[in-house]
């Protein structure tokens, strides 16, 4: 008897305590979902007010049950990352706590200051918007790559901090990937090509190597995939835009049903410093494997060994597979194999929350270690995402229903100062 007595008195204080939407779910809606849950964005509804709150607090409870929401994707302790959204289980029995006391509200004068911007740009308005010169409209039941010219119009070298893409037609548009031409060569291919753009699978169809590599610059400016949230880099870290360059926005379509016309735009966010290095993209991928018809864990591993003499560290990764994928893992090995680094491990593949990861504290890559990247896949009718019915062999591929295993290392050189 005396144990029940004492159990009571344990969970009294917790019972007595109200948990109002003002002082304790306000701050931690902010903090933790408002980056998707902004008007016009990518979340059904806008958690900027008591009144959605209320309305939806039996969907939130559900979702922060089901570990559905929010969706932040690493596995703890394979690297820390900044901006990490994910929540504590004591956050989660807070929620739940309040819903199951009826919501209430509390005293307006504990709301936070909010901090989220409004618009339709999460980071605030751009400091360079640019947009396809018109629209295009994909064609019905095929993958397709366009390329879109986007001149910059400037004379002067651009450092950029961040970058956002909002699609046009989020149904139909596969990933974005931003490449730099600073030679005009993409305007030729633009000109011979017919009708906005021009066709460019599997890459913009000029070099974006050598030349850009003996310079320095950035190969690319960044992406877009399903569930991509822009941040701005580190301080003193930046992409480099050369004078006069174009930014080339590669479109991966594919739509499954019905047309539509997709206007992209992208928004450039210049460095408020001069920064101290430059954001370089490097892939570690697998562009040779098959992954059997039928198997329900089918791993890949894919790799990048740091070039001689050119120690880096690593500031963010953006891992990427497709519709098949269940599990990606990153690792540092250092030369010999003595050493591993845990990276990144996504233990939960969503190819509809994709997106670069920041770290809190840049990651040395030493010359001549390997950065190694396992993915698995489901190729199996246990796979409710699985787009082949029946079920056949997938391979390494640029389409939809193709696969891929990759992860883009977002790398500054160490033997490099800019200031």
């Amino acid at each position: 008897m005396r144990s029940v007595w004492l159990a009571i008195a344990a969970v009294t204080p917790l019972l007595a305590q109200s948990v109002t939407y003002t002082r304790d779910i306000a701050p931690l809606f902010q903090q933790k979902c408002r980056q998707c849950h902004r008007s016009n964005d990518i979340a059904p509804f806008a958690l900027d007010s008591y009144e959605t709150a209320f309305d939806w607090k039996d969907d939130i409870k559900l979702a922060i049950s089901d570990q559905r929401m929010p969706p932040w994707k690493p596995v703890s302790g394979h690297g820390e990352f900044r901006g990490d959204f994910s929540l504590t289980n004591e956050e989660r029995d807070l929620i739940t706590s309040w819903v199951n006391q009826g919501a209430p509200k509390g005293d307006d004068a504990d709301l936070p200051a909010d901090e989220i911007p409004e618009g339709e740009w999460s980071l605030g308005e751009p400091d360079l918007t640019l947009q396809m010169p018109e629209p295009f409209t994909p064609p019905t039941g095929k993958d397709m790559y366009r390329c879109f010219v986007l001149p910059v119009g400037s004379a002067e070298t651009k450092f950029i901090s961040a970058t956002d893409i909002i699609p046009g037609d989020r149904r139909t548009v596969h990933h974005v990937v931003l490449f730099v031409d600073p030679t005009g060569d993409s305007e030729k291919l633009d000109a011979a090509d017919p009708g906005p753009g021009y066709n460019c699978f599997g890459g913009p169809g000029f070099d974006i190597y050598g030349g850009a590599l003996l310079r320095g610059d950035a190969l690319a400016l960044g992406g877009w995939a399903p569930g991509t949230r822009a941040t701005h880099l580190p301080s003193g870290v930046a992409l480099q835009l050369p004078p006069n360059s174009r930014v080339v926005m590669q479109i991966h379509y594919f739509v499954r049903r019905g047309t539509v016309a997709d206007q992209t735009r992208v928004g450039l966010y210049f460095s408020k410093a001069q920064p101290e290095k430059r954001l370089m993209f490097v892939p570690a991928l697998d562009t040779r494997f098959v992954i059997p018809a039928g198997a329900e864990r089918h791993s890949v591993t894919a790799s990048f060994i740091v070039p001689p003499l050119f120690d880096a560290h690593l500031i963010n990764i953006f891992p990427h597979m497709h519709l098949l994928g269940t599990e990606i893992k990153v690792e540092s090995v250092s030369l010999g194999g003595r050493n591993v680094t845990p990276l990144i491990y996504i233990d939960k593949w969503d190819f509809n929350w994709q997106g670069p990861y920041t770290y809190v504290k840049p990651l040395a890559l030493p010359a001549l270690s390997t950065v190694r990247v396992t993915c698995t896949f489901n190729n199996s009718d246990s796979n409710p995402r699985n787009p082949s019915n029946p079920v056949k062999p997938v391979r390494r591929g640029e389409g939809t229903e193709d696969e891929m295993c990759i992860a883009a290392l977002g790398i500054t050189l160490d033997r490099e100062r800019l200031r």
